[in-house]
């Protein structure tokens, strides 16, 4: 079995390469890109809008204090959060997915009612 260490850089490297699958060519691990953002508590970069990280615990603590220490700015925090055999989640604020939303709404990709 992998160490932690060795298993959250491997989650890393498998969600930046879903990041780039989606669209977001420009994706890497902050380890390889900004030591600044990767400090910063985001581990992939050229994601915007979104700013990730990348947890691959099976006990994770608050998912609150993990969004809490991500700078705070014009880009969505999202936390990505796997656990051995049960797949992954996306954390984000409600007041970021409200407003994503919104967006969506506006821009006629969502209907409502």
């Amino acid at each position: 079995m992998a160490n932690g260490r060795v298993k959250g850089h491997t989650f890393e490297r498998a969600m930046a390469k879903m990041f780039r699958d989606m669209g977001w060519d420009r994706c890497v691990t902050s380890r390889l890109e900004s030591k600044s953002k990767d400090d910063a508590g985001i581990d992939l970069c050229n994601t915007d809008p979104f700013q990730v990280q990348c947890k691959a615990v099976e006990k994770l603590g608050s998912l609150h204090d993990v969004l809490a220490k991500m700078p705070q700015n014009h880009n969505y925090n999202i936390v990505l959060h796997k656990r051995n055999r049960s797949g992954v989640v996306v954390a984000m604020s409600l007041e970021d997915f409200k407003e994503i939303v919104e967006k969506l709404i506006a821009n006629g990709i969502v209907k409502c009612g």
